[in-house]
């Protein structure tokens, strides 16, 4: 951690001059000096969401979209993402060449670190809000990777070069709470920010939602673990006594994109086009899994023809972990992503354009997870209404329309759920289909939770059949905070369980 928080105000510099969009990346202030004598907080709120929006856009949809059943790769890639392929622990932690999401998660809680002392100073309680939901949002991603964390003492400079450890339990408690207190802040302050705000545009209820939603996600994550039953009773009360429910359109960071290197959407120019309109390695690289493929031939499902292509009238997957250089994985014979391009110069289902919004929730999972705890008698709602209005809403992102009518679809018996025999298992199937491309992470979380859906893991598992259910801790942090990090348990990625992975 001392090596850490060394890094972490040298990539504060870089980051917060990478402000949203154009007018604030033309600040007049010095963008090399970023402190909270010169930067205002609207910059840097918008730099900070900005940064989120990144994380999830990318990083953490590239791990969920192999480890959540989606993504696999062509023969020309059979050596790429191998950590992630081969489920290799030591080399995802590796401080070179592994996948910094323990890095990258604590910069971001860095920068609304920042935000939330210099919205105390200034008494601007909206920001101090969204600064504390977003907090909690990016503690209950570390959690969900790494389960016992730093949080009191994290983040604190000198003052504690070598931060303790808090169980996963208690991070998530403690998240929880600080989205309650952001809510109540955000709602009582009285003023808010405008177009630096670039989730919600300073929309009070919007962020009340998200940060219901939120908390109703981690909720769920605990549906498993039996002593959880009454605190799971006690939040869910809040969110019902707070009063604003959950969000009802899609949570999407826009600042403004530009079809300019660094500055388009990042999915689509990680994993489509480039601002010069050529394709992208990965484009070439990622194809959908055959698990995929066949849950959607197996719905009778239009998503499929609006993401991805054909290759010879036919829909062709691979093998997750497969490594081998074969015609038969090759790119040219397998399906590869639908854009613009491959669509009529009109807009995919996920690939859209280079100015599109990146998702931070859906409305879609939003309804699915209320749909869950409805089945689950959590909240006095119909199932079923919520479960066809997520479908309703994850169809009219796809097809880029208001009203797409479902009603041949969710009439389907493999559909509809109420023939299904097992109603949880069935609303998280048509989650996992609706969230692949926009938040494939959860699929990853939501398997570990439940083992639904039941897709197949990598072919080169260390050991056979089994899954990774968590990150060990990265060398970054064993080489600067060992006896903490340590007296954790570094347990391996497949063997190690976060607190709430009781399955």
């Amino acid at each position: 951690m001392k090596l850490y928080i060394i890094k972490i105000g040298l990539l504060i510099v870089a980051s917060f001059s990478l402000i949203s969009c154009k007018d604030f990346l033309e600040v007049n202030d010095n963008p090399n000096a970023p402190t909270n004598d010169n930067l205002s907080l609207s910059v840097k709120l918008s730099a900070a969401l900005n940064s989120s929006a990144n994380y999830e856009a990318t990083q953490l949809n590239q791990i969920g979209g192999f480890w959540g059943g989606y993504w696999g790769t062509a023969g020309e890639a059979a050596s790429s993402f191998s950590t992630l392929k081969n489920y290799n622990g030591p080399g995802i932690r590796d401080t070179r060449d592994g996948i910094p999401v323990w890095e990258t998660t604590y910069t971001n809680l860095f920068y609304y670190k920042q935000i939330l002392e210099q919205a105390d100073l200034e008494a601007s309680l909206f920001y101090e809000g969204i600064a504390k939901v977003m907090t909690a949002y990016h503690y209950f991603i570390l959690v969900d990777f790494y389960n016992n964390v730093p949080f009191e003492q994290a983040l604190q400079g000198s003052l504690y070069l070598q931060p303790v450890y808090e169980p996963g339990r208690d991070v998530y408690q403690k998240s929880m709470d600080l989205i309650t207190e952001g809510i109540a802040e955000i709602k009582s302050a009285s003023n808010a920010p405008g177009a630096d705000d670039v989730l919600f545009r300073g929309d009070r209820t919007k962020w009340a939602q998200f940060g219901n939603t939120l908390k109703l996600r981690a909720l769920l994550r605990q549906s498993q673990v039996s002593d959880q039953s009454g605190y799971i009773t006690q939040e869910v009360a809040k969110i019902v006594q707070e009063g604003s429910g959950f969000l009802l359109d899609n949570a999407m960071v826009n600042p403004g994109y530009l079809n300019t290197a660094g500055r388009m959407n990042p999915f689509f120019e990680t994993y489509y086009r480039n601002n010069a309109g050529v394709a992208v390695a990965n484009y070439g690289n990622i194809r959908p899994t055959r698990y995929l493929l066949a849950k959607y031939a197996e719905y009778n499902d239009p998503r499929l023809g609006q993401n991805f292509v054909t290759v010879n009238n036919a829909y062709q997957g691979v093998v997750f972990g497969d490594n081998t250089v074969s015609p038969e994985f090759a790119s040219a014979n397998t399906s590869a992503m639908k854009g613009p391009v491959e669509n009529g110069a009109t807009p995919a289902g996920v690939l859209k354009s280079f100015n599109q919004g990146s998702m931070v929730i859906s409305s879609a999972e939003a309804y699915f997870l209320q749909a869950e705890a409805a089945e689950r008698g959590w909240i006095s709602a119909n199932s079923t209404t919520l479960y066809n209005s997520a479908i309703q809403s994850s169809f009219n992102y796809q097809f880029n329309v208001n009203n797409y009518n479902i009603a041949t679809y969710i009439a389907q018996p493999s559909v509809n759920i109420d023939v299904a025999p097992n109603k949880i298992e069935r609303i998280i199937t048509q989650k996992w289909l609706a969230l692949s491309g926009l938040n494939n992470i959860q699929a990853w979380h939501d398997h570990k939770r439940l083992g639904i859906p039941a897709f197949p893991a990598s072919v080169t598992s260390p050991t056979p059949g089994a899954y990774p259910r968590r990150f060990m801790y990265p060398e970054t942090e064993l080489n600067s905070n060992n006896q903490n990090a340590s007296s954790q348990g570094d347990v391996g990625v497949l063997t190690g369980r976060v607190w709430w992975d009781v399955r």
